[in-house]
């Protein structure tokens, strides 16, 4: 008698049937369409990826031992004490594409801290040759990152010590729970962002099919403007643990029906009911460190979460915890839009390419929008205050949400930059209000008058609101103690960062929210029937001169009507 095939979740498959012929051709149309999406690096641009890493270690090394020597300890600990740089998310699950940014982990000894972080690595940064670019460091943030670019390449990177050791080798591995004693919640987070990355390979029955029904999800998230953690979307671990809980149903599925059944599964989910990808481990045994997991029967907090996606590692926690009331209608509208695609796609009427196409968030979704306007005055703090701002934003989405004639508010998952010369102080404090004026008029002024920059970080929110008892909306509070905080940041400087809300309809949407093809909504103009009046003198006719009129009128009945134009 056959053994029973192995259960990777914690629930028994659904189907274990290989693959028909039909589902190895929807397969190969899908990984055909994912080529031509660009889903794919060159092999130079994955070398270059790995040269980018090696200079993270030797700067990783660097950094433990200028801050051994800034404390007076002694040399043998300067050259003992290492640093290793360790990759998570997209880049070790191996789903990355051209462009991705790799998520990264600087690991030190006990001795150094989050502060000699934030302190010494930001400005060697700046020393390498070439040096680094975009660096902006957000040490407020929930997982404490600075970001920048590298060589071309966007790098996340993020920190934690080991309160257990004085030194950390370059062959060290983070499977072993005892490395969380002693942690605090950063660090936790760091680490862990490792451990779950490698535990979630050995969760699914063939990694190969999960790597490719990622990318597929990964592509048709972020086309559809759902993916980004920090504004209330799953991140791409995620959506990582989300497209391996299909694979654990259906073990002997290929991608592109594991894509199918994906959206078959979650249009359908009960949430809050939590996706587990194995059972949640409440001890982690006596060297663990005794973390609180997430268990929304001891926890408030816990349970708040709307969609929860739980890490299968110790200590497990919930993914999803910034996905919102806006944000979840928002991610099961699109995933019941999909759902009806990949149903044509799988019975041929309709090509993998229906999928993925992108967003109409300016085009045709919303009827009004918020748009947040980060304003600095040099280009170094922009990249910090925009970054701090981009991280407070689900936290006035919270806000808007208690708004009573507002049903809905969706952050856009992008950030537009932009930077603008200014002749006077006038025009600077217009800009960062968001009355912009075209690049080409700023900066005029006088010849030999001092230029000044304004750097602007535009977030926006589409709106929908509940007009039956009120067409006008007051959000003035929330967006008040939004700026407060915002402001509560430690570096905040009125002099350098401003903040500001304003409203815009689609037909005044800037021209950066706009890409070439995209048909620009327009105010719609209603149209006004104006009757002539008919002289007094007229109305008195003859039979005669009665039955004349009426021949002509039934001469003209194709005319148009005489209609005037005017503004809504």
């Amino acid at each position: 008698m056959a053994a029973p095939p192995k259960q990777y979740g914690t629930t028994p498959p659904i189907n274990t049937t290989p693959p028909t012929k039909e589902d190895n051709e929807r397969n190969q149309e899908l990984i055909t369409e994912l080529k031509s999406q660009n889903c794919f690096e060159s092999p130079e641009e994955s070398q270059q990826r790995i040269v980018v890493l090696q200079i993270l270690q030797t700067l990783a090394e660097d950094f433990v031992k200028k801050a051994c020597v800034s404390r007076g300890l002694p040399d043998h600990m300067v050259q003992n004490s290492g640093g290793k740089i360790f990759t998570f998310g997209s880049y070790r699950l191996g789903a990355y594409g051209p462009g991705s940014d790799i998520d990264t982990l600087l690991v030190a000894p006990n001795h150094i801290t989050r502060n000699d972080f934030f302190a010494v690595v930001p400005g060697m940064l700046a020393q390498l040759t070439p040096a680094a670019e975009e660096v902006s460091p957000v040490p407020d943030a929930f997982v404490p990152i600075i970001k920048f670019k590298l060589q071309g390449i966007s790098i996340d990177l993020i920190f934690a010590r080991v309160p257990t050791l004085a030194s950390i080798p370059k062959d060290m591995t983070l499977e072993s729970k005892d490395l969380l004693k002693g942690c605090d919640e950063p660090n936790l987070r760091g680490l862990n962002g490792v451990r779950l990355t490698d535990e979630l390979l050995a969760l699914v029955p063939h990694p190969g099919n999960f790597r490719m029904a990622l990318r597929a999800i990964k592509l048709w998230a972020k086309a559809r403007g759902i993916y980004a953690n920090v504004v209330g979307f799953p991140g791409g671990i995620a959506w990582a643990m989300l497209v391996a809980k299909i694979c654990q149903l259906y073990p002997m599925a290929v991608s592109g029906t594991i894509v199918s059944k994906f959206f078959i599964i979650y249009t359908k989910w009960k949430w809050p009911q939590p996706v587990l990808l194995k059972d949640i481990l409440e001890d982690g045994g006596s060297q663990s460190g005794g973390f609180p997991v997430w268990n929304p029967k001891l926890y408030r907090a816990d349970r708040s979460h709307l969609m929860p996606i739980i890490t299968p590692n110790y200590p497990s926690m919930c993914a999803t915890h910034n996905v919102t009331k806006s944000t979840k209608k928002v991610i099961l509208r699109e995933m019941n839009r999909a759902h009806e695609i990949v149903t044509s796609i799988m019975m041929k009427k309709a090509s993998w390419n229906k999928l993925f196409e992108r967003h109409t968030f300016f085009t045709q979704d919303y009827k009004y929008y918020l748009r947040v306007i980060a304003a600095a005055r040099t280009k170094e703090e922009a990249l910090k205050w925009s970054g701090l701002v981009e991280s407070k934003v689900r936290h006035f989405v919270g806000k808007l949400e208690m708004v009573p004639n507002v049903d809905l508010a969706h952050p856009f998952n992008r950030t537009f930059d932009d930077e603008f010369t200014c002749s006077n102080e006038d025009e600077a404090y217009n800009i960062a209000r968001g009355q912009n004026i075209e690049q080409s008029q700023a900066g005029e002024g006088d010849e030999g008058s001092e230029k000044l920059m304004v750097y602007t970080s535009s977030h926006y929110l589409g709106l929908v609101l509940d007009t039956t008892e009120s067409k006008s909306f007051d959000v003035s509070w929330a967006c008040e103690e939004f700026y407060d905080l915002c402001k509560l940041w430690p570096l905040y400087n009125e002099d350098l960062h401003s903040i500001h809300v304003v409203q815009h309809r689609p037909w005044d949407l800037p021209d950066h929210c706009f890409r070439e093809g995209d048909v620009r909504p327009t105010k719609r103009v209603k149209k006004m029937i104006v009757k002539k009046k008919v002289p007094v003198s007229l109305k008195k006719r003859g039979a005669d001169e009665s039955l004349a009129h009426e021949e002509e009128k039934r001469s003209r009945t194709t005319a148009a009507p005489q209609t005037t134009s005017v503004a809504a």
